[in-house]
């Protein structure tokens, strides 16, 4: 039987202008699909965090209409710094989301295990996040976001910190993540190569004030791997994304 595809967010005609005048976003128009990986990509300042944090619900549209999820729980949300309390240890880091929803003890510290289990940090429970690399508070700050269960993962440039081999390797261990959970997924990433890795489809937004101007389809099967990242396949289709996102910073500069 043919898949019936529902949206997990839908925007029409979506724009964000601030108290100051700045009108970050304008005319966003974009479904995100159930069980789907997405890429925002866009350059510096076009408002790709802004139009994350509106999906989040951490910020309102001021005109369009945006349908995302109700329930909290239902999304999470991984920032650019991986925003750990220093005083803490990984579990108890990743168990505060279930803290505040008053999860028991027993029940909190079980799923915060699992979910450090499933980023491959097993035995670092107990360890501070001074103790760790930049990488593994990286992960640590994904376990999180997943420990509620999310039906939605809003990720914003999680990665863009880190060196290129951490980089690398947690993009791999992101896309396997992905597909063991079935979370839909929206990256948002100023880098042509990690968005053609990663995703499905790509969300090509122009300059300020950002709109998404075109998006690019990824029709690679996963598991992806570095013998993909490495293929005449790959490098076609990072020159894909590269020309329209070239053309979408075009149309800025005409209109300007």
């Amino acid at each position: 039987m043919e898949r019936t595809w529902t949206s997990v967010v839908s925007a029409r005609g979506v724009s964000k202008e601030f108290a100051n005048g700045l009108r970050a976003l304008s005319d966003i128009t974009l479904n995100v699909l159930e069980g789907e990986f997405l890429s925002v990509l866009g350059p510096s300042g076009c408002g790709k965090t802004t139009l994350l944090r509106l999906i989040a619900g951490l910020a309102a549209p001021t005109g369009g209409i945006l349908e995302r999820p109700d329930a909290r729980n239902e999304t999470g949300f991984v920032f650019q710094e991986p925003t750990l309390l220093p005083w803490t240890t990984a579990l108890a880091n990743v168990a505060l989301p279930l803290k505040l929803a008053g999860v028991g003890r027993k029940e909190r510290l079980r799923r915060a295990g699992e979910a450090l289990a499933g980023v491959g940090l097993v035995g670092f429970e107990r360890s501070y996040p001074r103790e760790l690399s930049g990488g593994m508070k990286m992960r640590v700050s994904i376990a999180r976001a997943l420990v509620t269960r999310p039906r939605l993962l809003l990720m914003d440039e999680p990665f863009a910190a880190l060196d290129e081999i951490s980089r690398h390797k947690l993009n791999i261990d992101l896309l396997a993540l992905w597909q063991r959970e079935r979370f839909t997924a929206v990256f948002v990433t100023h880098s042509v190569f990690e968005s053609v890795f990663l995703s499905q489809r790509i969300a090509i937004m122009s300059a300020r004030p950002g709109r998404v101007w075109t998006e690019l389809a990824i029709p690679v099967a996963y598991p992806r791997d570095e013998a993909f990242r490495t293929s005449a396949q790959y490098a076609g289709l990072c020159r894909q994304a590269s020309q329209r996102l070239f053309e979408a910073m075009a149309v800025k500069a005409e209109a300007a």
